[in-house]
């Protein structure tokens, strides 16, 4: 009852996995799981391992594609193997819950149950149900350097804007509660576009790509920080 249990909890994982932004890149329907090829999610747009969100870096920087479902995933969640019907049922490397699905195995090191964390919400998924999301550059506190990444207000958490390293990431960097904020214009400067969010002695500069987008961007958060959480007409998730 478990494993069947296990099972069905990871179908409907599967059937409510969302398309790739920014890559093109289908997700494959449950029944379609190694039958068809997957296509592969592209290395650079993503930070960390797809499942068990551990970051790639200088001692964990091998990265791996799941046969089956095309994620990016590190060494250890793609210890395993399955028979693939699209390749002819031969063995292929797949990721822990592809290979739960496709073979009835369980895991031992299943971690499935754990609580989400609040920045656990995958980049692909909310940015697909969000009020605004693109790239942009949050610049540090002497406004010289700063962090270029994903950025996602989800149309169910409205108040709060979603940092992530890359479009294709399964956790969020950071977050920051919009809600109080005012929403500051500046000068455009060097051929950026700059805007800020400021409460108190609290300041964020942001840096969007062009003027029409930084235009988005202030609105969007301005709603937030007034408490307003429905959608704005036509303002629904920009890629």
């Amino acid at each position: 009852r478990d494993a069947i249990d296990r099972k069905e909890k990871r179908s409907e994982t599967f059937k409510t996995a969302v398309h790739g932004l920014e890559t093109g890149t289908p997700a494959l329907k449950t029944e379609e799981l190694g039958r068809r090829a997957p296509q592969w999610v592209r290395d650079n747009l993503v930070t960390m391992c797809m499942r068990c969100k551990e970051p790639f870096n200088a001692i964990m920087r091998r990265r791996h594609h799941c046969r089956a479902c095309g994620y990016v995933v590190c060494a250890r969640c793609s210890d395993y193997k399955a028979e693939l019907q699209y390749d002819g049922n031969r063995l292929n490397r797949v990721c822990q819950e592809c290979y739960v699905f496709l073979t009835g195995h369980v895991v031992l090191e299943d971690r499935e149950g754990k609580p989400k964390g609040i920045l656990e919400k995958g980049a692909a998924e909310v940015s697909g149900r969000s009020l605004l999301c693109s790239s942009l550059q949050l610049l540090d506190k002497n406004g010289k350097g700063g962090t270029r990444g994903w950025f996602v207000i989800p149309q169910d958490d409205p108040l709060v804007l979603y940092i992530y390293a890359a479009p294709q990431d399964v956790r969020a960097h950071t977050s920051i509660p919009l809600l109080g904020y005012q929403v500051r214009d500046l000068p455009q400067g060097d051929s950026r576009h700059l805007f800020q969010l400021v409460q108190s002695r609290q300041v964020y500069t942001f840096v969007a790509d062009t003027e029409e987008l930084k235009r988005r961007w202030m609105r969007a958060m301005a709603r937030s920080a007034a408490g307003i959480t429905y959608a704005e007409g036509g303002e629904d998730a920009d890629s």
